[in-house]
């Protein structure tokens, strides 16, 4: 597994949201930077608590002009659900082949109650305008997530 990392250009990619939509990272970047995070499963208790923190956090992420971006190995019906469930008021896509998650390099091997097996790993990018990766959140708490990103934006 090699993440990416800062200066490294994001892999552009095309996904469904969770309204069955074509969502491309192009189109999001020409608004401004797009925060792109990976989360294992949607619906279990700390994916939840993430994307509800980045919900409750939207309007200041549309103040600094940052669109955002969760991607899971879910298929979309499920992401609807979630979305549903949660009011998300962002896109939700589904990377069911891993094949974004490979790219950004968070696809790899885990460790869970002594079973090891492949899945994301919960990273979140940050993507300038330029299509390079800006900033690499890979320690945070679910909980803060959407505190960290706040803060690296607002002092950036």
């Amino acid at each position: 597994m090699k993440t990416l990392t800062v200066g490294d250009n994001a892999p552009l990619f095309t996904l469904q949201n969770q309204r069955d939509e074509t969502i491309s990272l192009a189109e999001a970047l020409k608004t401004g930077p797009v925060l792109v995070y990976f989360y294992p499963k949607a619906s279990t208790p700390g994916c939840t608590i993430q994307a509800c923190g980045l919900r409750d956090s939207m309007a200041e992420l549309n103040e600094l002009s940052v669109t955002v971006l969760g991607l899971s190995p879910d298929p979309v019906a499920k992401l609807a659900k979630f979305s549903d469930k949660q009011a998300l008021n962002f896109s939700l896509l589904s990377d069911e082949d891993h094949a974004i998650a490979d790219a950004f390099g968070v696809w790899g091997e885990k460790k869970f109650m002594g079973k090891v097996y492949d899945g994301i790993h919960r990273l979140s990018f940050l993507i300038g305008q330029d299509g390079k990766v800006a900033h690499v959140f890979n320690k945070f708490k679910t909980k803060e997530h959407h505190e960290v990103v706040l803060a690296h934006l607002k002092n950036s």
